[in-house]
C-alpha cells in the first residue's frame, strides 16, 4: 500500500512593509504576522525595493513620504517587475497624493494614523478579490460569450488578461484591467460605481468610490480615450460608466 503523502501546508501572504517610522514598522508587521502573513520590513525606498525582488510579495504597504526614494517612485519601479498589491499611506489627506499615489499603481491608500485592524482588512479583501475569466460557463463547461471581446480597435482577452489597442499590446495594472473587463462583460450596460467596487473589490468593500474614477482615468488615458464621450469608456451621468458602441 502506498504512503499517502502529507498535507500541503496553505502558502502564507507574503507581506512588504515600507515606513521610514520604525514604530509604526513594528506594529503594522507584529500585527500582520499575529494574522498569519509573512512578513518582510524595509526602511527606505531602495531596501523596499530590494527587499521586494527577493521575496516576490503579494502585498505591499508603502509610505508615500520617504527620504531618498520616495513612495511613489517605488511604486513606478515596482510596477516594472511586480504585479502585487499596493497600499500607500500617507500623513497628509489632500487628494493630490491619493492622484498622484494611484497614477502609478497602487490600489488602495489609507491616511495616517490609521487601525491596524482596518489595513488587515482592507488587505484581505483586495486578496479576496474575483478573478473572472471570459465568459461564464454553463453545466457543461460551456461559455456563453466570446473568449476574446472587440469593441472596434480594442480588443480584450479576459482569459489571458491581455488588451490590444490596434494590435499593440495596452499595460494595465490588476485593477485596470479588472474595471475594463467588468465593463465589458456587458458591453453597452450602465454601472453604477457601487456596482463595480463590488465586482471588482469584491461584497462587503468599504473603500472610497473615487477609487473607481481615477483607475477608469487612468485606463482612459492609456487607450486615447481621455474625454467623457469617449470611444471606449464612457461616463453615464448621474449613474457611473459603460463600454462605448463597439
Amino acid at each position: 500500500m502506498a504512503t499517502p503523502e502529507p498535507p500541503v501546508a496553505p502558502t502564507r501572504v507574503r507581506a512588504l512593509v515600507v515606513d521610514d517610522e520604525p514604530a509604526l514598522v513594528r506594529v503594522v508587521a507584529a500585527y500582520l504576522e499575529r494574522e498569519g502573513f509573512d512578513v518582510t520590513t524595509a526602511a527606505d525606498g531602495r531596501e523596499a525595493l530590494d527587499r521586494a525582488r527577493e521575496v516576490q510579495p503579494d502585498v505591499v504597504v508603502l509610505d508615500v513620504m520617504m527620504p531618498g526614494v520616495d513612495g511613489i517612485e517605488v511604486c513606478r519601479r515596482l510596477r516594472t517587475f511586480s504585479d502585487a498589491y499596493v497600499i500607500m499611506l500617507t500623513a497628509r489627506a489632500e487628494e493630490i497624493d491619493t492622484l498622484v499615489g494611484l497614477s502609478v499603481g497602487a490600489d488602495d491608500y489609507m491616511t495616517k494614523p490609521f487601525s491596524s485592524r482596518v489595513l488587515v482588512a482592507r488587505i484581505r479583501s483586495l486578496l479576496r478579490r474575483p478573478r473572472r475569466g471570459g465568459g461564464f460557463a454553463d453545466a457543461n463547461g460551456a461559455s456563453d460569450e466570446p473568449a476574446t471581446r472587440r469593441f472596434g480597435d480594442l480588443r480584450i482577452d479576459p482569459e489571458a488578461r491581455e488588451v490590444w489597442l490596434r494590435d499593440r499590446p495596452v499595460a494595465l495594472t490588476r485593477t485596470e484591467f479588472d474595471l475594463l473587463e467588468a465593463l465589458s462583460s456587458r458591453p453597452r450596460a450602465a454601472f453604477t460605481r457601487a456596482q463595480l467596487m463590488e465586482r471588482v473589490w469584491g461584497p462587503g468593500w468599504f473603500g472610497d468610490e473615487r477609487l473607481v474614477d481615477i483607475h477608469l482615468g487612468h485606463v482612459r488615458r492609456k487607450l486615447g480615450d481621455a474625454h467623457a464621450e469617449g470611444q471606449y469608456v464612457r461616463t453615464v451621468r448621474g449613474v457611473g460608466y459603460r463600454m462605448g458602441p463597439g
